[in-house]
């Protein structure tokens, strides 16, 4: 470390004015029963997100008088946010550029508004973002009940400072791996809703390529174009497939951990022994049988695994769905349809908390199968996007890896930087 690098507590690098660095709790000033439909949005633990320094989804709100009332614990553009209790180490900041000109945090959070004279906000988010800041962190937490921290520890928490132009540098090195992560990620968001909305629009509004030249004939899912056939899903899908995988030898493993909510991907994959759980293969799809993740979304689409033979494995809580007349495609895009997911929901049976989804619901439950044509058509549009989200998530994990071992060396000033 150079010797122009310093430490100091987070005290020190606090804009010098009221409030700088301020948090919950607030007691009975802010509740449920304060929040409303506009107003000024209340920053939670949803709104700080590993993925991104800030996420601007899933606000509440309270009145423009609620948070004058809560002025010390407002939050401005530039300001870093801290989660108190629950997740800790969680950090976000809330974007220079952001369209919101306050924000009211909640009694889990605290925030730290930065001198800009001692630091760079940026620098100072990526020095509580490294794995061993955070660790630090926890270690400090009080454990009784819900882990957290308080003020007085944030306060004389210690970051290193080293010269102002050195920390932007720092910070415009690691961002520029952020940007292209961010690019990646919205590109992701952006091909999975265009896949989703074609899906609809061909194969539950009927509005295909030609459809103006189709008849409507009378079904029992009502008119639907003619030459389609109404079917029952197990005539259309191989529910929970049987799949031979042998014991011996290390295999792809995925927990419930790995499904995202909103997207296809299927991350953190684990290797494990054994075969004990849902067999799947490539173009299969995850649906979660369990209570919330089936609530909450949990569905996967399984394209990482080597060649079109090889078998993975993983929680016993999953629904593994296979297209028998369909098109994977087509299976996953229906796994993620309202209708899909209210049939299954609505057959949860069990324990509260516990309930699972009962297989033989699907046994009655009806779609219209299009034409074969119009199938491979529709795969022949969808299946490269749904390579390209492949392929963009791997570009992902490729430059977070790349990040992540880069930064404890610039922030440990292993990394020589010159000022200018």
């Amino acid at each position: 470390m150079s010797s122009e690098w310093r430490t100091a507590k987070l005290v020190d690098v606090a804009a010098k004015k009221r409030w700088a660095l301020n948090g919950g709790p607030f007691g009975s000033k802010l509740s449920r029963k304060h929040y409303s439909e506009s107003g000024v949005p209340v920053i939670r633990g949803t709104n700080l997100s590993a993925d991104t320094k800030f996420s601007f989804d899933d606000f509440v709100y309270v009145s423009e008088q609620k948070a004058d009332e809560l002025r010390a614990n407002n939050a401005h553009p530039g300001d870093l946010i801290f989660t108190q209790r629950g997740t800790i180490g969680q950090v976000g900041l809330i974007p220079f550029e952001s369209p919101i000109p306050r924000f009211v945090i909640s009694q889990s959070q605290m925030k730290l508004t930065v001198d800009p004279e001692q630091a760079d906000a940026l620098f100072l988010y990526y020095f509580f973002t490294a794995a061993d800041t955070v660790q630090k962190i926890q270690n400090l937490a009080f454990a009784a009940g819900v882990p957290h921290i308080n003020l007085d520890i944030l306060r004389k928490f210690e970051t290193p400072v080293p010269p102002l132009p050195v920390q932007r540098r720092i910070a415009g090195i690691l961002s520029a791996y952020d940007e292209l992560m961010e690019n990646s990620q919205r590109r992701i968001r952006l091909l999975e809703a265009m896949a989703r909305a074609l899906y609809r629009e061909w194969f539950v509004h009927f509005r295909f390529p030609g459809h103006e030249k189709h008849l409507r004939v009378a079904s029992p899912l009502g008119d639907i174009p003619q030459g389609w056939e109404v079917k029952c899903v197990p005539e259309c899908v191989d529910i929970s497939p049987r799949v031979a995988v042998p014991r011996d030898g290390e295999k792809p493993f995925v927990p419930m951990g790995c499904l995202s909510n909103d997207s296809m991907l299927i991350t953190d994959i684990e290797s494990r022994a054994g075969n004990s759980g849902a067999k799947f293969q490539n173009g299969d799809t995850l649906f979660a049988r369990i209570t919330p993740c089936l609530e909450n979304g949990k569905t996967g689409f399984v394209q990482f695994l080597p060649d079109s033979q090889a078998v993975g494995f993983g929680s016993t809580e999953f629904i593994v769905l296979r297209s028998r007349t369909l098109t994977p495609e087509f299976v996953y895009l229906l796994a993620r349809s309202d209708e899909f997911r209210g049939v299954a929901i609505k057959s949860m049976s069990g324990a509260t908390g516990r309930q699972r989804v009962q297989e033989q619901c699907f046994d009655d439950f009806q779609i219209v199968q299009p034409p074969r044509a119009l199938l491979d058509q529709f795969s022949a549009i969808v299946a490269p996007s749904f390579r390209l989200i492949y392929k963009l998530h791997r570009q992902i994990q490729n430059l977070r890896r790349t990040r992540d071992l880069l930064l404890p060396r610039l922030l440990s000033g292993q990394v020589e930087l010159k000022e200018n």
